[in-house]
Order: C-alpha cells, then structure tokens, then sequence
C-alpha cells in the first residue's frame, strides 16, 4: 500500500492542473459519488449551489463545460478555482442534474 502511494505522488508531479481535476473527478465517483465544497448560503447567488470560498455558482460551471469549456480553460478563467472543485462542481452536478437543468434555464431565459 505505501509503494503504491509513493508511485501515486510521484505520478501526481507529473501531471498538469486539467489531468489532476480529471483524476479527481474519477476518484470522487469511485468514492461513492460523495463530494464536497459545494454551498448554498442564503441571500447569495439567488440561493444557488456554489463553490465555497466563491460565488461562482455550479450551473455556470456545468453550462460553460457543455459549451466546450475544458477543465483548463476554467482553471484559467477563474483563477480561485482549483482542480478539486471542478471535481465537487461535476459531482453535484450528476447527483442534481434537474436542479441544475432548471438553473441553466432559468439563467438562459433571464
């Protein structure tokens, strides 16, 4: 077990901040679809499931990646995100897909 978490992190150095978000993405399934760092604090963000320490709300997330946003693309365009909350964002995002649904269209048609 411990070999294989040193050749874990020795793989981990060698990755860029997309493949990382993408791995936890994968591992945050595998754990049972658990997730974390997602938010909805009262009176912010019309109440809307966020990233914590953001305002930046998941379905904004969610509707930029179906436009063709790549993980790196969303890195780079909000530079307080980190990889592992592309990962909670995806996760929420399959475990609420109508709520989701209904926030994007909700924000398309306002």
């Amino acid at each position: 077990m411990a070999n294989s978490l040193v050749e874990a992190e020795r793989f981990l150095a060698e990755m860029n901040r997309a493949e990382k978000a993408q791995l936890l993405q994968w591992i945050v399934r595998d754990l049972d679809e658990t997730f974390s760092g997602i938010e909805n604090t009262p009176g912010v963000c019309g109440n809307e499931p966020c990233i914590v320490r953001t305002r930046i709300p998941v379905w904004v997330l969610e509707q930029a990646r179906r436009l063709g946003a790549s993980e790196a693309d969303l890195l780079h365009s909000y530079p307080t995100l980190q990889a592992a909350d592309l990962a909670n964002a995806w996760a929420y995002s399959r475990l609420h897909r109508e709520e989701i649904e209904a926030q994007i269209r909700a924000n398309e048609d306002a």
